[in-house]
C-alpha cells in the first residue's frame, strides 16, 4: 500500500465514480465526521458521482439515498440498491432475491440468530438489525466488547456450516444467503442507473474502504483506496488496496477527497 499523495495525475484525471464504504471509513469511532460529509458534497459540486457501498441495513439506506450528498447507495454487503430521483421525488429500490426468496431467508437466518448467540457467548443482535431486509449482523465490538478473533472466526464457521456467506466488516459478522456481494451490486447499479459498464471502465472508479468485506472491490478496482486503520486488518485480507491514507476513518476519506480535487479541479 503506497501512500495516496503519491498517486500518479494520470490515476486521478480519470476518475469519474467514487465509491467507498460507510462504517470506519466515512465514520469514525461511530460517528460522522463534518469533513466527511462536506467531502462528498465537494465531489458532487465537482461533478462526480458518488455511492456508499455499505454493509448497513436497508433503513439506513433508505435515508442514506434520500439525504446524503450521494447518487445511490448500495446495501447489506449487495442485497440491494437504493437510487433517489430528487427531481421526481422517487426511489427506485432493486434487490437481488425476490420478495419469495427473501422470506424463506429470513427463517433461516432467524434459527442461525439463535445458534450463534448460544455458541459464541459475549456476541450480540447489531442494533440494526430490525432494519434489515436480507441479512442477520452479528455485533463483535460495536455495541458489545470486544470478542477475540478465534470467536468472530467461529462466527463466519457457524454461519458457513449453514450455506451462508459470512463477511466481516470493521464491526458486525454479515451472514446471508445468496449469490451476491459489494461487487456484483456495483455492477448492477452503475449499469442500471448510469448506463456505465464498469467491467470496461474500470479506470473510471475509485474504492475506498477499511476492512476484510472490502477485499473484493480492492481486487476489482485498479484504483482503490484504505484509510488508515486498515493497517488493523494487515494479513487477514484476501486483497488489499493499492493506495493508504495518513489518517483513519472519515478524516483519511476526506485527505483522500483533498488529494483527488486538488488534481482533477
Amino acid at each position: 500500500m503506497n501512500p495516496i499523495a503519491q498517486c500518479p495525475l494520470e490515476t486521478l484525471k480519470s476518475v469519474k465514480y467514487v465509491l467507498c464504504d460507510i462504517d470506519d471509513t466515512l465514520t469514525w469511532q461511530g460517528s460522522l465526521p463534518a469533513v466527511a460529509y462536506s467531502a462528498m458534497e465537494r465531489l458532487q459540486d465537482a461533478g462526480l458521482i458518488v455511492a456508499p457501498i455499505t454493509g448497513r441495513p436497508g433503513g439506513w439506506c433508505d435515508h442514506i439515498a434520500r439525504m446524503w450528498p450521494v447518487d445511490g447507495v448500495v446495501g447489506e454487503n449487495g442485497a440491494f440498491y437504493f437510487h433517489y430521483d430528487k427531481q421526481n421525488k422517487k426511489m427506485r429500490q432493486r434487490y437481488w432475491r425476490s420478495d419469495a426468496q427473501r422470506k424463506m431467508d429470513r427463517d433461516k437466518l432467524n434459527g442461525l440468530a439463535d445458534t450463534i448467540l448460544t455458541a459464541v457467548p459475549g456476541a450480540g443482535i447489531a442494533s440494526d438489525q430490525a432494519y434489515r431486509e436480507a441479512d442477520l449482523a452479528i455485533d463483535f465490538c460495536e455495541d458489545v466488547e470486544a470478542l477475540s478473533n478465534t470467536n468472530v472466526q467461529k462466527i463466519v464457521q457457524l454461519f458457513e456450516a449453514e450455506g451462508a456467506v459470512a463477511k466481516i466488516s470493521s464491526i458486525h459478522v454479515n451472514g446471508w444467503f445468496g449469490d451476491y456481494d459489494k461487487l456484483t451490486m456495483c455492477r448492477r447499479f452503475l449499469d442500471e442507473i448510469f448506463n456505465f459498464k464498469v467491467d470496461d471502465h474500470r479506470e473510471a472508479c475509485v474504492f475506498v474502504g477499511d476492512s476484510p468485506n472490502d477485499a473484493p472491490m480492492f481486487d476489482y478496482f485498479p484504483f482503490s483506496v484504505g484509510v488508515a486503520n486498515i493497517r488493523e486488518f494487515s494479513g487477514s485480507l484476501d486483497a488489499e488496496p493499492r493506495w493508504i491514507t495518513r489518517q483513519p476513518g472519515g478524516f483519511g476519506f476526506a485527505e483522500f477527497v483533498d488529494v483527488l480535487l486538488a488534481e482533477i479541479s
